[in-house]
């Protein structure tokens, strides 16, 4: 205490002609209507500097909730246009697509795309509705179909895996092939199977064909790149240039085919009775 009057002592010229100066300044500005404004101008100039500045990183932190938030719009807005609603489910629009399909969004913790055999680990799995055999996207296009399932994650046969078929067509013309990785570029992959008679033209666009539970039809895969027939010319290789950049794969989306069991069982009893 006795320090801090010792420094008023000290300083007390200057204090006093700070107190005046401020006191000689409030009454110009009260007294005068355009210093009065310009004051009030300044405060806001300078108020409106601080508040940008505090707003911008305040952004900067709550970017991973607003891009969480984004997803989650992103997900439902996919979900109403593969689906029309009811009142008792999500049933799919007829027009375009057959069945009843779920979207669940994930996070991305690993991806593999440098091997033959790529997998890529999702921050989603059983606790989140995530099951063996889904389809899975992202905003571009397919990324691969879900393998196994723990109670947190789960891992996912990615396209660029020599393991992975994936029943595609031709945007256009309708024929359909199977969907392949010959284990070189990350950014191709093959339709192969295509019958001669289909036409291919380069930059032509491949979806999914829907002929199985896993994917929806149309969902985009990419475009074509080159074709050739094979040795017995009757059927087209077709090289894709993938839509997705699978070497930067943040965030998916997960698809359930609510229909599946009903209609494997189905297949199952109809393959029995033959």
């Amino acid at each position: 205490m006795q320090q801090i009057l010792n420094i008023l002592i000290k300083y007390r010229n200057f204090l006093l002609f700070f107190v005046l100066l401020l006191l000689s300044l409030f009454f110009t500005i009260q007294s005068h209507s355009y210093h009065r404004s310009k004051f009030v101008n300044s405060a806001n100039f300078l108020s409106g500097g601080i508040y940008t500045s505090l707003d911008d990183v305040s952004s900067y932190f709550d970017l991973k909730i607003h891009n969480d938030q984004l997803l989650e719009e992103n997900n439902m807005l996919r979900q109403q246009l593969f689906n029309t609603l009811d009142t008792v489910t999500v049933r799919q629009d007829t027009s375009t697509f057959t069945g009843t399909y779920k979207f669940f969004k994930a996070r991305v913790i690993n991806n593999n795309y440098a091997l033959r055999d790529n997998f890529i680990t999702l921050r989603a799995g059983r606790r989140d509705g995530i099951e063996k055999d889904l389809g899975v996207i992202t905003s571009k296009g397919i990324v691969g179909v879900i393998d196994q399932v723990s109670t947190k994650f789960s891992t996912v046969v990615s396209i660029l895996n020599s393991n992975s078929q994936i029943n595609a067509k031709l945007q256009k013309s309708g024929h359909f092939g199977i969907l392949e990785w010959d284990g070189k570029d990350p950014n191709i992959v093959e339709l192969v199977d295509v019958q001669e008679k289909a036409p291919v033209t380069k930059g032509d666009t491949i979806v999914t064909g829907g002929m199985s539970t896993i994917f929806p039809e149309g969902i985009g895969i990419g475009t074509i790149s080159s074709f050739q027939l094979d040795a017995s010319e009757n059927y087209y290789t077709i090289k894709i240039k993938l839509f997705n950049d699978m070497t930067n794969i943040g965030h998916v989306y997960i698809i359930k085919n609510l229909d599946r069991k009903e209609i494997e069982t189905l297949e199952e009893q109809t393959r029995d009775e033959q």
